[in-house]
């Protein structure tokens, strides 16, 4: 099948996340240095030709938040959303297991996408084809902030499509046993009542994500 090239508005953690991004964060970044370049071209005006003047301090704090905007839109510009035919054949693999997809994971040492991840009681299997040499960091860091917040949970990353797969198709097959397992001690979480653990978990993830 091919790619759908038409942009449409995605939310976080659904296919088409990081392309729908790409185009909100850039005329946001646009939108943001507009309104301070107008102030100075109308301090410019007011003051003929002198930027000494009050509207032309404005316009240089103003550009902070779009040097902010800036990076975050370089950083989403260098990614990519999930290949389409990519997103189908592993959607389709399980109609019980919780997936969640393109998420930007970012740190200070090292940043990494994540094109999909099937959670399933205390296992979480994620599908970075980038990974390289920056798996056990990356393993390690989602694990330290999810039992943070209280849910214990095994990070396992593969690079290789048929591997993940394979692990999601474990997951469906052990499905019962696994969440029997996560949620003997599992409590609700007072702001979100209504989410089980796996959309807690996944809820944790796309918090952790660009």
């Amino acid at each position: 099948m091919k790619e759908d090239k038409k942009i449409k508005k995605a939310k976080k953690g659904t296919y088409g996340y990081i392309r729908w991004q790409k185009c909100q964060r850039l005329v946001i970044t646009l939108a943001l240095f507009a309104l301070p370049l107008t102030f100075f071209i109308v301090g410019m005006v007011l003051n003929k030709g002198d930027r000494k003047n009050i509207y032309t301090l404005i316009a240089v704090v103003g550009c902070l938040p779009a040097c902010r905007s800036t990076v975050n839109l370089i950083l989403i510009w260098t990614q990519h959303s999930i290949m389409l035919p990519i997103y189908e054949e592993l959607s389709v693999l399980s109609e019980k297991v919780c997936m969640v997809y393109e998420l930007y994971l970012t740190t200070y040492e090292k940043n990494l996408m994540v094109e999909a991840a099937a959670i399933c009681g205390e296992e979480v299997a994620c599908f970075a084809p980038k990974a390289d040499k920056n798996i056990t960091f990356f393993e390690e860091h989602m694990q330290k902030i999810l039992r943070a917040n209280g849910y214990k949970s095994h990070v396992k990353i593969f690079t290789d499509k048929k591997h993940f797969s394979e692990r999601v198709l474990s997951l469906d097959a052990h499905y019962d046993e696994l969440e029997r397992g996560a949620n003997e001690k599992f409590r609700p979480d007072e702001q979100y009542p209504d989410l089980s653990r796996d959309e807690l978990v996944k809820h944790n993830l796309m918090a952790i994500a660009l």
